[in-house]
């Protein structure tokens, strides 16, 4: 049994801490969960935000979950007091800020995950107790600090009396422990990359500081990668590609200003959770704030303080469920159909928490809700995304070694370059009596409930004489997160789609409508392909080779197969290019048989 300390907080913290627990109640965990105070109204009534009693809680429980406090300058806080404390000296001090100090945490831990796509998951982590936010914070200056500053021309200009200082505090100790710490949790979570943030071309020596401590550290962890990047580049390649990083370890402001940048990149503040570690303490939150002005609305999305939960149960090393519940919400996620305002829906904060609810019980259940009897379970993000980097032909090879057809014949690119990988979503259409009806059929309006991560196949029974898809679906394609499309019949408008890099594979092209020659039977049927079948939930897997469909049963070990194919023929390349004859490589490297255990098989170099 483990112990928490759960602190509502204020604004919406107490409405997104409710729903959240209820959602996690269903998993039925060892957890001692023990209520207490903090924030505003504590502050208000009492002069303390953290009162006496809270901190005795924090030190009985083993972590601690908080909602969400307000927190405002300090006249504002000074006027809000009750009458009886004005005039007393009382100074407001952010809990959080309190929290960290006095329980030494020094670590924020701030994951950054593609929840709809999964095409990148890196963890920013950031230092909690130096750097410029270490209250070192001065105006009006003695004599100590005007000596340091007043040969700058503005200070000369301005005087002691007017200018300010912020010292930029970093030590060896501040920065061993954190490094440490980035290494340790690089290799607990199968990263590769460590990257330390800094300036290092402007703030040369304390950057220097931080390089040094990073080279002695690195040599400790032999199997991690490091680098030390401009914060500005980091923020760039953040948004452009955010699948190279793997841990990002920054200094408090630089840190402070990447996390929020990150929980940008993965959709916004209502998808971010944090964790603060440090020593001895911990404490978990949602990012989010307290959002004073939304409390009681019920509009306040939930997601966030879901994934901070799942955040902590992975602290205190119960990551079965932790995975379940982060399981939920990306699945509740990527659909869209019962999301808060900030991810373009309607559904209240409530509403969202019990899809989560429900998306358990379902998995829980070891099948999707509302799915018919027999059908496989979901395939997991992980194993679409290897699928995804997998040439087809090696996918290929790993379904034929199983026995498996997978090959969607005649389906061909149309968008050369792409390539893609996701559930499959089908769609069939069935023609329609011309002679007798001629009106539209709004045959594509399926298009508004695919969920995001989808691979779109279209059964229009692989005929060409009309289209099936075009530049308006590829649109709204691309806004909903669909990962590509595979139509068993025509598509039109390709100069259009190529322009927008959307994978797209067909049987065939033609210009003629389909807007009052098809009309739309069913989706969620399964759909054949010649000898093939697209079950809905299947992995469909396209590129320049073609378009193949994987087995939602078989979708791991063809993972590890395909994976397995490419290592070899990898290994095999590079030793014929070091001159070995090719069939002393096939046979060294196991060709005829990749797949199979071979603990001695060696792999190439640069693996």
């Amino acid at each position: 049994m483990k112990s928490v300390a759960v602190l509502p907080g204020d604004g919406i913290g107490p409405e997104v801490v409710s729903a959240a627990l209820d959602t996690v109640e269903r998993l039925g965990l060892p957890l001692d969960l023990r209520f207490g105070e903090i924030g505003w109204e504590c502050w208000r009534q009492e002069g303390d935000p953290v009162p006496q009693r809270t901190w005795k809680l924090l030190e009985e429980t083993d972590t601690c979950l908080l909602g969400a406090i307000t927190s405002k300058p300090l006249r504002e806080a000074e006027a809000e007091l009750a009458p009886s404390l004005r005039g007393r000296g009382l100074t407001f001090v952010s809990p959080v800020v309190q929290l960290r100090q006095r329980l030494g945490l020094y670590a924020n831990i701030r994951p950054v995950t593609d929840l709809d796509h999964g095409r990148f998951d890196f963890t920013v982590i950031r230092e909690n107790t130096e750097g410029l936010y270490a209250g070192l914070d001065f105006h009006g200056l003695d004599p100590a600090l005007w000596n340091v500053v007043r040969h700058h021309p503005n200070a000369e200009a301005s005087g002691a009396e007017d200018t300010s200082v912020t010292l930029r505090l970093q030590t060896r100790f501040g920065i061993d422990r954190l490094l440490r710490y980035g290494f340790a949790y690089a290799e607990a979570h199968g990263h590769r990359l460590l990257t330390l943030v800094d300036k290092p071309n402007v703030l040369r020596n304390s950057s220097d500081h931080l390089r040094r401590r990073l080279e002695a550290i690195a040599r400790e962890h032999p199997g991690i990668e490091t680098e030390i990047l401009n914060v500005d580049a980091v923020a760039l390649w953040m948004v452009r590609r955010p699948e190279r990083f793997g841990v990002v370890v920054a200094e408090n402001m630089f840190g402070d200003i990447l996390s929020d940048l990150g929980a940008g990149v993965m959709g916004g503040l209502g998808l971010a959770s944090s964790g603060n570690i440090g020593d001895h303490g911990s404490y978990f939150e949602p990012v989010h704030g307290s959002a004073p002005g939304m409390a009681g609305q019920g509009r306040a999305n939930p997601m966030a303080m879901l994934l901070t939960v799942s955040q902590m149960l992975d602290h205190l090393d119960i990551p079965v469920p932790a995975e379940e519940l982060r399981h939920a919400v990306r699945a509740v996620a990527r659909a869209r159909t019962t999301v808060t305002y900030d991810l373009g829906g309607s559904a209240g904060t409530r509403q969202v928490a019990e899809a989560v609810s429900r998306r358990l019980t379902s998995q829980q259940a070891g099948s999707e809700t509302g799915a018919a009897e027999g059908e496989a379970p979901e395939v997991p993000d992980d194993v679409v995304d290897r699928l995804a980097r997998l040439d087809t032909a090696s996918v290929s090879d790993a379904l034929d070694s199983l026995g498996v057809g997978g090959v969607l014949a005649g389906i061909a690119p149309r968008v050369p370059g792409t390539r893609a990988a996701g559930r499959a979503f089908t769609v069939t259409y069935r023609p329609v009596d011309t002679r007798a009806d001629r009106g539209f059929r709004n045959a594509a309006n399926y298009l508004d409930d695919v969920p995001a991560g989808s691979f779109v196949v279209v059964d229009n029974a692989g005929s060409t004489t009309c289209t099936n898809w075009g530049s308006l679906l590829t649109a709204l394609a691309q806004r909903r997160g669909v990962r590509g499309t595979a139509v068993h019949g025509s598509a039109r408008d390709i100069s259009e789609i190529r322009a927008a890099g959307y994978p797209l594979f067909s049987t065939g092209a033609t210009m003629v409508s389909g807007k009052n020659r098809v009309e739309l039977a069913a989706t969620g049927r399964d759909v054949a392909v010649g000898e093939v079948t697209v079950r809905p939930g299947d992995i469909v897997v396209a590129d320049d080779n073609g378009a193949l469909v994987v087995p939602a049963a078989h979708a791991a070990e063809v993972a590890d197969r395909a994976e397995r194919v490419e290592r070899t023929e990898a290994a095999i390349a590079e030793a014929v290019a070091g001159g070995l004859r090719l069939d002393e490589a096939r046979r060294r490297f196991g060709y005829a048989d990749p797949w199979s255990d071979r603990s001695e098989r060696p792999t190439p170099s640069h693996a």
